[in-house]
């Protein structure tokens, strides 16, 4: 899921390489926290959020699929 969000998200910021993720796992869910940079996290959000929340079903699908329960966090620096 990690590299599904960070091969989607350098597409579509200016500063492709300042882009994190990092995996927290839990007993029942894993959240991905994403980093990026500051110019880039209203193009992460988008217009109304709708970008980050078609992230976040993207994300979500995927781990259905595997059976997992992931959730996607956007942490500003």
């Amino acid at each position: 899921m990690r590299e599904l969000l960070l091969s989607i998200v350098k597409e579509l910021v200016d500063h492709p390489e300042d882009v994190e993720v990092q995996e927290v796992v839990g007993e029942r869910t894993t959240v991905l926290e994403l980093k990026v940079h500051s110019d880039d996290i209203g193009k992460v959000i988008g217009r109304k959020g709708r970008i980050i929340n078609s992230l976040r079903i993207i994300i979500k699908s995927a781990a259905v699929k595997d059976g997992k329960i992931i959730t996607l966090e956007l942490i500003s620096q």
